[in-house]
């Protein structure tokens, strides 16, 4: 099985604490962790902007990339969200058997 560390930001902790609540009690993740807030400098429609985001980085499997892209996309504010993902390639076998065990679990709801 493929492990995966997806990340996102948000324009706010409300919005954040929110988008990971729907995506953990959904199971697409075994945990997601909200960090800010950042500080991000981005292009947007022809401007620099400097604004103030929260990140959330998500654990989950390769399988459900495409429902949690799909959920991120139906639940942000943002007309294109940041939706990046990056392979685990190593982790601690409890870790990775914590993560197929938990998003196992979405067969369950």
């Amino acid at each position: 099985m493929g492990y995966i560390q997806v990340m996102t930001t948000v324009p706010s902790s409300t919005e954040g604490t929110v988008l990971a609540h729907s995506i953990s009690s959904q199971r697409l993740a075994a945990g997601v962790q909200i960090i800010g807030p950042i500080r991000s400098l981005y292009w947007w429609q022809g401007s620099l902007r400097d604004e103030q985001e929260w990140q959330l980085v998500i654990k989950t499997t390769r399988a459900l990339f495409a429902a949690l892209e799909a959920h991120i996309k139906a639940n942000h504010s943002y007309e294109t969200p940041e939706i990046i993902a990056t392979e685990i390639t190593v982790g601690s076998e409890e870790y990775l058997a914590w993560i197929s065990a938990e998003t196992r679990k979405i067969d369950a709801l």
